[in-house]
Protein backbone atom coordinates (compact mmCIF):
# COMPACT_ATOMS: atom_id res chain seq x y z
CA UNK A 1 0.00 0.00 0.00
CA UNK A 2 1.29 3.44 -0.54
CA UNK A 3 1.77 5.55 2.36
CA UNK A 4 -0.92 7.72 3.73
CA UNK A 5 -1.05 11.12 2.45
CA UNK A 6 -0.95 14.10 5.56
CA UNK A 7 -4.10 15.64 5.84
CA UNK A 8 -2.76 19.24 4.90
CA UNK A 9 -0.91 18.34 1.92
CA UNK A 10 -3.28 20.29 -0.29
CA UNK A 11 -1.34 22.05 -3.52
CA UNK A 12 1.91 19.67 -3.73
CA UNK A 13 0.57 16.46 -5.09
CA UNK A 14 3.38 13.48 -6.07
CA UNK A 15 2.37 12.81 -9.56
CA UNK A 16 0.19 14.69 -12.11
CA UNK A 17 -0.16 18.27 -11.71
CA UNK A 18 -3.71 18.15 -10.05
CA UNK A 19 -4.65 21.49 -11.34
CA UNK A 20 -3.72 20.69 -14.94
CA UNK A 21 -6.56 18.01 -14.41
CA UNK A 22 -8.62 20.29 -12.84
CA UNK A 23 -8.52 22.74 -15.13
CA UNK A 24 -8.34 20.75 -18.18
CA UNK A 25 -8.75 17.09 -17.49
CA UNK A 26 -10.01 16.38 -21.68
CA UNK A 27 -6.35 16.99 -22.31
CA UNK A 28 -4.95 14.67 -19.88
CA UNK A 29 -7.24 12.06 -21.06
CA UNK A 30 -6.29 12.38 -24.82
CA UNK A 31 -2.54 12.74 -23.88
CA UNK A 32 -3.00 8.86 -21.94
CA UNK A 33 -4.91 7.45 -24.69
CA UNK A 34 -2.05 8.66 -27.18
CA UNK A 35 0.37 6.14 -24.33
CA UNK A 36 -2.86 3.50 -25.33
CA UNK A 37 -3.98 3.62 -22.10
CA UNK A 38 -7.45 4.48 -20.83
CA UNK A 39 -8.05 6.92 -17.74
CA UNK A 40 -11.27 8.52 -18.13
CA UNK A 41 -13.12 6.88 -15.86
CA UNK A 42 -9.50 7.19 -13.22
CA UNK A 43 -9.63 10.90 -14.02
CA UNK A 44 -12.98 11.41 -13.34
CA UNK A 45 -12.68 9.92 -9.85
CA UNK A 46 -9.77 11.78 -9.26
CA UNK A 47 -11.64 15.37 -9.78
CA UNK A 48 -14.85 13.75 -7.68
CA UNK A 49 -12.50 12.83 -5.08
CA UNK A 50 -10.32 16.03 -5.36
CA UNK A 51 -13.66 18.28 -5.08
CA UNK A 52 -14.53 16.09 -1.74
CA UNK A 53 -11.18 17.20 -0.80
CA UNK A 54 -11.41 20.55 -0.75
CA UNK A 55 -15.05 20.83 0.15
CA UNK A 56 -14.23 18.75 4.04
CA UNK A 57 -10.97 21.00 4.02
CA UNK A 58 -12.87 23.97 3.59
CA UNK A 59 -15.41 22.83 6.46
CA UNK A 60 -12.96 21.90 8.74
CA UNK A 61 -11.14 26.09 8.16
CA UNK A 62 -14.42 27.12 8.94
CA UNK A 63 -14.86 25.39 12.08
CA UNK A 64 -11.29 25.82 13.26
CA UNK A 65 -12.42 29.61 13.12
CA UNK A 66 -15.59 29.27 15.26
CA UNK A 67 -13.22 27.54 17.78
CA UNK A 68 -10.59 30.09 17.74
CA UNK A 69 -13.74 32.85 17.62
CA UNK A 70 -15.10 30.96 21.09
CA UNK A 71 -12.37 29.91 22.72
CA UNK A 72 -11.37 33.75 23.15
CA UNK A 73 -14.66 34.55 24.41
CA UNK A 74 -13.70 32.28 27.94
CA UNK A 75 -11.19 34.79 29.66
CA UNK A 76 -13.69 37.68 29.24
CA UNK A 77 -16.87 35.38 30.66
CA UNK A 78 -15.06 33.82 33.61
CA UNK A 79 -13.27 37.58 34.54
CA UNK A 80 -16.87 38.63 34.72
CA UNK A 81 -18.00 35.77 37.01
CA UNK A 82 -20.25 34.27 34.18
CA UNK A 83 -21.18 30.49 33.95
CA UNK A 84 -19.09 28.92 31.26
CA UNK A 85 -20.41 25.62 30.75
CA UNK A 86 -22.73 26.24 27.43
CA UNK A 87 -19.54 27.77 26.30
CA UNK A 88 -17.33 25.05 26.87
CA UNK A 89 -20.04 22.54 25.56
CA UNK A 90 -20.16 24.46 22.33
CA UNK A 91 -16.32 24.18 21.99
CA UNK A 92 -16.87 20.00 22.68
CA UNK A 93 -19.25 20.04 20.29
CA UNK A 94 -16.92 22.55 17.59
CA UNK A 95 -14.19 19.71 18.39
CA UNK A 96 -16.32 16.78 18.23
CA UNK A 97 -17.43 18.24 14.40
CA UNK A 98 -13.57 18.87 13.33
CA UNK A 99 -12.39 15.29 14.50
CA UNK A 100 -15.24 14.06 12.65
CA UNK A 101 -14.54 15.52 9.28
CA UNK A 102 -10.50 14.69 9.69
CA UNK A 103 -11.43 11.17 10.05
CA UNK A 104 -13.37 11.33 6.64
CA UNK A 105 -10.41 13.90 5.05
CA UNK A 106 -8.22 10.97 5.63
CA UNK A 107 -10.27 8.95 3.90
CA UNK A 108 -10.73 10.71 0.92
CA UNK A 109 -6.85 11.54 0.92
CA UNK A 110 -6.17 7.87 0.92
CA UNK A 111 -7.87 6.95 -1.44
CA UNK A 112 -7.04 9.96 -3.55
CA UNK A 113 -3.45 9.60 -3.22
CA UNK A 114 -3.75 6.02 -4.37
CA UNK A 115 -5.40 7.32 -7.27
CA UNK A 116 -3.18 9.91 -8.44
CA UNK A 117 -0.19 7.58 -7.82
CA UNK A 118 -1.74 5.21 -10.72
CA UNK A 119 -2.16 7.91 -13.48
CA UNK A 120 1.17 7.69 -15.57
CA UNK A 121 3.49 10.54 -17.10
CA UNK A 122 2.22 12.55 -19.83
CA UNK A 123 3.67 12.19 -23.11
CA UNK A 124 5.27 14.86 -25.11
CA UNK A 125 3.53 16.65 -27.54
CA UNK A 126 5.34 15.87 -30.61
CA UNK A 127 5.12 11.95 -30.11
CA UNK A 128 3.22 10.17 -32.71
CA UNK A 129 0.19 8.35 -30.68
CA UNK A 130 -0.27 4.73 -30.30
CA UNK A 131 2.15 1.61 -29.38
CA UNK A 132 5.76 -0.29 -30.82
CA UNK A 133 4.60 -0.06 -34.19
CA UNK A 134 4.74 4.05 -34.65
CA UNK A 135 8.08 3.77 -33.55
CA UNK A 136 10.33 6.12 -35.99
CA UNK A 137 14.14 5.16 -36.65
CA UNK A 138 16.00 8.88 -36.19
CA UNK A 139 19.62 7.77 -38.21
CA UNK A 140 21.54 4.40 -38.20
CA UNK A 141 25.26 4.44 -38.27
CA UNK A 142 27.95 2.02 -40.05
CA UNK A 143 26.90 -0.68 -41.68
CA UNK A 144 25.03 -4.21 -41.48
CA UNK A 145 27.68 -6.49 -40.76
CA UNK A 146 28.60 -8.89 -43.79
CA UNK A 147 30.00 -12.52 -43.75
CA UNK A 148 31.41 -14.48 -46.26
CA UNK A 149 31.04 -17.97 -44.14
CA UNK A 150 28.01 -18.58 -42.40
CA UNK A 151 28.20 -16.76 -38.72
CA UNK A 152 27.03 -18.31 -35.54
CA UNK A 153 24.68 -17.16 -33.43
CA UNK A 154 25.92 -15.54 -30.00
CA UNK A 155 25.07 -18.92 -27.60
CA UNK A 156 27.24 -20.87 -29.85
CA UNK A 157 30.23 -18.79 -30.28
CA UNK A 158 30.04 -18.38 -26.14
CA UNK A 159 29.73 -21.65 -25.80
CA UNK A 160 32.73 -22.81 -28.26
CA UNK A 161 34.79 -20.14 -26.86
CA UNK A 162 33.87 -21.10 -22.99
CA UNK A 163 32.73 -17.38 -22.29
CA UNK A 164 29.84 -18.37 -20.68
CA UNK A 165 28.01 -21.13 -19.18
CA UNK A 166 24.69 -21.09 -19.60
CA UNK A 167 23.86 -24.66 -18.42
CA UNK A 168 25.79 -24.63 -15.02
CA UNK A 169 23.84 -20.91 -13.99
CA UNK A 170 20.63 -22.78 -14.67
CA UNK A 171 21.89 -25.32 -12.66
CA UNK A 172 22.95 -22.62 -9.81
CA UNK A 173 19.92 -20.18 -9.86
CA UNK A 174 17.14 -21.66 -12.97
CA UNK A 175 16.31 -20.20 -15.90
CA UNK A 176 16.93 -16.92 -16.87
CA UNK A 177 20.74 -17.10 -15.74
CA UNK A 178 23.95 -17.43 -16.26
CA UNK A 179 27.59 -17.82 -15.61
CA UNK A 180 30.58 -15.96 -17.23
CA UNK A 181 33.87 -17.62 -16.97
CA UNK A 182 37.40 -16.90 -18.33
CA UNK A 183 37.43 -14.47 -20.97
CA UNK A 184 33.75 -13.71 -21.28
CA UNK A 185 34.33 -12.30 -17.66
CA UNK A 186 37.35 -10.56 -18.54
CA UNK A 187 35.15 -9.31 -21.83
CA UNK A 188 31.99 -8.55 -19.76
CA UNK A 189 34.45 -6.51 -16.99
CA UNK A 190 36.03 -5.41 -19.78
CA UNK A 191 32.77 -3.66 -21.26
CA UNK A 192 32.37 -1.96 -17.47
CA UNK A 193 35.26 -0.49 -17.47
CA UNK A 194 34.80 1.16 -20.86
CA UNK A 195 31.56 3.06 -19.65
CA UNK A 196 32.50 4.14 -16.19
CA UNK A 197 36.14 5.67 -17.68
CA UNK A 198 34.13 7.46 -20.59
CA UNK A 199 31.40 8.68 -17.78
CA UNK A 200 34.06 9.98 -15.32
CA UNK A 201 35.93 11.56 -18.21
CA UNK A 202 32.72 13.43 -19.33
CA UNK A 203 32.19 14.63 -15.50
CA UNK A 204 29.46 12.44 -14.33
CA UNK A 205 29.70 11.28 -10.28
CA UNK A 206 29.64 7.76 -9.98
CA UNK A 207 27.22 6.06 -7.48
CA UNK A 208 26.91 2.72 -5.50
CA UNK A 209 23.23 2.75 -4.83
CA UNK A 210 22.22 0.21 -2.50
CA UNK A 211 20.81 -2.82 -4.22
CA UNK A 212 17.70 -3.64 -2.05
CA UNK A 213 15.68 -0.20 -1.96
CA UNK A 214 12.62 0.69 0.16
CA UNK A 215 9.23 0.75 -1.63
CA UNK A 216 9.24 4.73 -1.86
CA UNK A 217 12.64 4.52 -4.07
CA UNK A 218 9.95 2.63 -6.87
CA UNK A 219 6.71 4.74 -6.14
CA UNK A 220 8.94 7.75 -7.08
CA UNK A 221 10.58 6.80 -9.96
CA UNK A 222 7.02 5.82 -11.14
CA UNK A 223 7.67 1.81 -11.38
CA UNK A 224 5.46 1.52 -8.10
CA UNK A 225 2.43 0.50 -7.81
CA UNK A 226 1.65 -0.63 -11.08
CA UNK A 227 4.77 -2.51 -11.43
CA UNK A 228 5.58 -3.88 -7.85
CA UNK A 229 4.36 -7.35 -8.59
CA UNK A 230 7.19 -7.70 -11.11
CA UNK A 231 10.27 -7.29 -8.92
CA UNK A 232 11.86 -9.73 -6.18
CA UNK A 233 11.01 -8.91 -2.53
CA UNK A 234 13.00 -10.04 0.36
CA UNK A 235 11.33 -9.75 3.58
CA UNK A 236 13.78 -8.88 6.90
CA UNK A 237 13.48 -11.94 9.34
CA UNK A 238 14.39 -9.08 12.26
CA UNK A 239 11.97 -6.57 11.65
CA UNK A 240 8.58 -8.18 10.29
CA UNK A 241 6.57 -6.80 8.09
CA UNK A 242 9.50 -4.72 6.81
CA UNK A 243 9.91 -5.60 2.46
CA UNK A 244 12.81 -4.28 0.62
CA UNK A 245 12.62 -4.57 -3.21
CA UNK A 246 16.00 -5.85 -5.32
CA UNK A 247 17.04 -3.22 -7.38
CA UNK A 248 15.47 -3.66 -11.18
CA UNK A 249 17.61 -0.74 -12.89
CA UNK A 250 19.82 2.13 -11.28
CA UNK A 251 17.26 4.47 -12.23
CA UNK A 252 15.33 3.41 -8.93
CA UNK A 253 18.19 4.39 -6.58
CA UNK A 254 19.03 7.15 -8.65
CA UNK A 255 15.77 8.84 -8.55
CA UNK A 256 15.03 9.29 -5.06
CA UNK A 257 18.56 10.84 -3.97
CA UNK A 258 17.03 14.00 -3.29
CA UNK A 259 13.71 12.86 -2.30
CA UNK A 260 12.08 15.50 -0.32
CA UNK A 261 15.03 17.90 -0.66
CA UNK A 262 15.45 21.70 -1.78
CA UNK A 263 18.24 22.46 -3.76
CA UNK A 264 19.27 25.99 -4.89
CA UNK A 265 19.69 26.58 -8.45
CA UNK A 266 23.74 26.53 -8.56
CA UNK A 267 23.27 22.93 -7.59
CA UNK A 268 21.86 21.81 -10.55
CA UNK A 269 22.30 19.94 -13.14
CA UNK A 270 23.45 16.83 -11.24
CA UNK A 271 25.13 14.02 -13.20
CA UNK A 272 25.06 10.94 -12.13
CA UNK A 273 26.27 7.33 -13.23
CA UNK A 274 26.03 4.15 -11.05
CA UNK A 275 27.32 0.38 -11.96
CA UNK A 276 24.92 -2.41 -10.45
CA UNK A 277 23.65 -5.71 -10.97
CA UNK A 278 19.74 -5.77 -12.11
CA UNK A 279 17.20 -7.97 -11.18
CA UNK A 280 13.80 -8.58 -12.90
CA UNK A 281 11.41 -10.99 -12.09
CA UNK A 282 9.49 -10.57 -15.37
CA UNK A 283 12.48 -11.46 -17.91
CA UNK A 284 10.48 -11.94 -21.44
CA UNK A 285 9.20 -14.03 -23.90
CA UNK A 286 12.10 -16.47 -24.43
CA UNK A 287 11.73 -16.78 -27.66
CA UNK A 288 13.49 -19.12 -30.09
CA UNK A 289 15.52 -16.18 -30.93
CA UNK A 290 15.95 -14.46 -27.56
CA UNK A 291 17.83 -17.67 -26.10
CA UNK A 292 20.73 -16.75 -24.13
CA UNK A 293 21.65 -13.79 -22.32
CA UNK A 294 19.42 -11.32 -24.47
CA UNK A 295 16.82 -11.69 -21.47
CA UNK A 296 17.12 -12.77 -18.28
CA UNK A 297 16.43 -12.03 -14.23
CA UNK A 298 20.17 -11.03 -13.58
CA UNK A 299 22.15 -8.45 -15.71
CA UNK A 300 25.05 -5.63 -15.63
CA UNK A 301 24.42 -1.95 -16.57
CA UNK A 302 25.72 1.19 -15.91
CA UNK A 303 23.01 3.60 -15.35
CA UNK A 304 22.88 7.20 -16.17
CA UNK A 305 20.73 10.09 -14.49
CA UNK A 306 20.67 14.25 -14.47
CA UNK A 307 18.51 16.22 -12.07
CA UNK A 308 17.70 19.69 -14.50
CA UNK A 309 16.43 22.80 -14.00
CA UNK A 310 13.40 22.56 -16.31
CA UNK A 311 14.45 24.54 -18.70
CA UNK A 312 17.67 22.89 -19.69
CA UNK A 313 15.62 19.34 -19.88
CA UNK A 314 15.84 18.90 -23.43
CA UNK A 315 19.58 20.12 -23.31
CA UNK A 316 20.10 17.25 -20.87
CA UNK A 317 17.96 14.83 -23.16
CA UNK A 318 20.15 15.26 -26.13
CA UNK A 319 22.95 14.76 -24.39
CA UNK A 320 22.19 11.97 -22.56
CA UNK A 321 21.34 10.35 -26.01
CA UNK A 322 24.65 11.50 -27.49
CA UNK A 323 26.69 9.98 -24.94
CA UNK A 324 24.80 6.37 -24.81
CA UNK A 325 25.18 6.47 -28.72
CA UNK A 326 28.75 7.34 -28.43
CA UNK A 327 29.45 4.45 -26.48
CA UNK A 328 27.86 2.13 -29.08
CA UNK A 329 30.11 3.90 -31.76
CA UNK A 330 33.34 2.95 -29.79
CA UNK A 331 32.80 -0.06 -29.95
CA UNK A 332 32.29 -0.20 -33.75
CA UNK A 333 28.69 -1.45 -34.40
CA UNK A 334 26.23 -1.01 -36.17
CA UNK A 335 23.20 1.06 -34.60
CA UNK A 336 20.08 2.31 -35.05
CA UNK A 337 18.10 5.48 -32.60
CA UNK A 338 14.60 5.14 -32.47
CA UNK A 339 12.00 7.28 -31.53
CA UNK A 340 9.60 5.86 -29.72
CA UNK A 341 5.80 6.18 -30.02
CA UNK A 342 3.24 7.68 -26.99
CA UNK A 343 2.21 4.17 -26.44
CA UNK A 344 5.80 2.49 -26.43
CA UNK A 345 7.06 4.76 -23.53
CA UNK A 346 7.22 3.31 -20.07
CA UNK A 347 4.29 4.71 -17.62
CA UNK A 348 6.67 7.32 -15.75
CA UNK A 349 8.46 8.70 -19.10
CA UNK A 350 7.47 11.83 -21.07
CA UNK A 351 9.61 10.71 -24.08
CA UNK A 352 12.03 8.04 -24.75
CA UNK A 353 14.47 7.29 -27.24
CA UNK A 354 15.98 3.45 -28.09
CA UNK A 355 19.62 2.89 -28.71
CA UNK A 356 19.15 -0.58 -30.92
CA UNK A 357 22.41 -2.62 -31.72
CA UNK A 358 21.94 -5.25 -34.77
CA UNK A 359 22.56 -8.98 -33.40
CA UNK A 360 22.68 -10.65 -36.86
CA UNK A 361 21.53 -14.00 -35.55
CA UNK A 362 18.08 -12.23 -34.86
CA UNK A 363 17.67 -10.82 -38.26
CA UNK A 364 17.15 -7.32 -36.43
CA UNK A 365 17.23 -4.71 -33.55
CA UNK A 366 17.56 -5.02 -29.62
CA UNK A 367 17.08 -2.10 -27.50
CA UNK A 368 20.81 -1.30 -25.43
CA UNK A 369 19.81 2.02 -23.98
CA UNK A 370 16.94 3.48 -23.69
CA UNK A 371 17.51 7.49 -22.61
CA UNK A 372 13.94 9.09 -21.59
CA UNK A 373 12.87 12.50 -19.47
CA UNK A 374 10.59 11.82 -16.50
CA UNK A 375 10.05 16.08 -16.97
CA UNK A 376 8.41 16.70 -13.60
CA UNK A 377 7.03 13.30 -13.15
CA UNK A 378 9.22 11.54 -10.96
CA UNK A 379 10.11 14.76 -9.07
CA UNK A 380 6.37 14.95 -7.84
CA UNK A 381 6.16 12.12 -6.68
CA UNK A 382 9.37 12.43 -4.50
CA UNK A 383 8.79 15.79 -3.94
CA UNK A 384 12.28 16.96 -5.06
CA UNK A 385 12.37 20.83 -5.82
CA UNK A 386 14.35 23.64 -6.63
CA UNK A 387 14.91 26.82 -5.18
CA UNK A 388 15.47 29.48 -8.31
CA UNK A 389 17.41 32.89 -7.82
CA UNK A 390 14.78 34.89 -7.64
CA UNK A 391 13.07 32.92 -4.70
CA UNK A 392 10.36 30.98 -6.36
CA UNK A 393 10.74 27.19 -5.83
CA UNK A 394 9.15 24.78 -8.25
CA UNK A 395 9.98 21.09 -9.60
CA UNK A 396 13.09 19.91 -10.79
CA UNK A 397 13.14 17.47 -13.83
CA UNK A 398 14.72 14.07 -14.11
CA UNK A 399 16.05 11.81 -17.03
CA UNK A 400 17.67 8.92 -17.29
CA UNK A 401 19.60 6.49 -19.98
CA UNK A 402 21.28 3.12 -20.46
CA UNK A 403 25.08 3.52 -20.60
CA UNK A 404 24.76 0.60 -21.40
CA UNK A 405 23.49 -2.82 -20.69
CA UNK A 406 25.89 -5.58 -21.45
CA UNK A 407 23.62 -8.43 -21.44
CA UNK A 408 22.73 -7.66 -25.20
CA UNK A 409 26.34 -5.28 -25.95
CA UNK A 410 28.28 -9.21 -25.58
CA UNK A 411 26.02 -11.02 -27.93
CA UNK A 412 26.08 -8.20 -30.29
CA UNK A 413 29.79 -7.96 -30.06
CA UNK A 414 30.51 -11.68 -30.35
CA UNK A 415 28.17 -11.93 -33.19
CA UNK A 416 29.59 -8.57 -35.63
CA UNK A 417 32.99 -9.30 -34.47
CA UNK A 418 33.27 -13.14 -35.14
CA UNK A 419 35.87 -14.65 -37.65
CA UNK A 420 35.60 -17.76 -39.91
CA UNK A 421 37.69 -19.76 -37.57
CA UNK A 422 35.10 -19.14 -35.08
CA UNK A 423 37.44 -16.28 -32.92
CA UNK A 424 36.06 -13.15 -31.80
CA UNK A 425 37.77 -9.83 -32.76
CA UNK A 426 38.36 -7.31 -29.46
CA UNK A 427 37.08 -3.83 -30.54
CA UNK A 428 39.70 -1.35 -29.81
CA UNK A 429 38.54 0.50 -26.94
CA UNK A 430 38.20 -3.08 -24.83
CA UNK A 431 42.01 -3.95 -25.19
CA UNK A 432 43.98 -2.30 -22.79
CA UNK A 433 41.13 -3.72 -20.49
CA UNK A 434 42.10 -7.02 -21.22
CA UNK A 435 46.13 -7.10 -21.10
CA UNK A 436 46.26 -5.63 -24.92
CA UNK A 437 44.48 -8.96 -26.17
CA UNK A 438 43.15 -8.20 -30.09
CA UNK A 439 41.30 -11.83 -30.51
CA UNK A 440 39.58 -14.12 -28.20
CA UNK A 441 40.11 -17.97 -29.67
CA UNK A 442 39.29 -20.99 -27.98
Amino acid sequence: MVPPMAVNDDEVTKMLDIKLIRENPDRIKAGLKAKEVDCDDLIDRILELDGQRRSLLQQTEVLKAEQNKVSKQIPALKKAGEDTTAIFKEMGEIKGKIAALDAQLREVMNEYQQDLYCLPNMPDEDLVPGGKENNEPLRYFGEPKTFDFEPKNHVDLCNDLGLIDYERGVKLAGNGFWIYKGMGARLEWALLNYFIETHLADGYEMIIPPLMLEYQCGLTAGQFPKFADEVYKIANPTDEGRIHYMLPTAEAALASVYRDEILTEADLPKKFFSYTPCFRREAGSYRADERGMVRGHQFNKVEMFQYTLPEKSDEAFEELVTKAENLVKGLGFHFRTVKLAAGDCSASMARTYDIEISIPSMNGYKEVSSVSNARDYQARRGNMRVRRADKSIQFMHTLNGSGLATSRVLPALVEQNQQKDGSIVVPEVLRKYLGGIEVITK
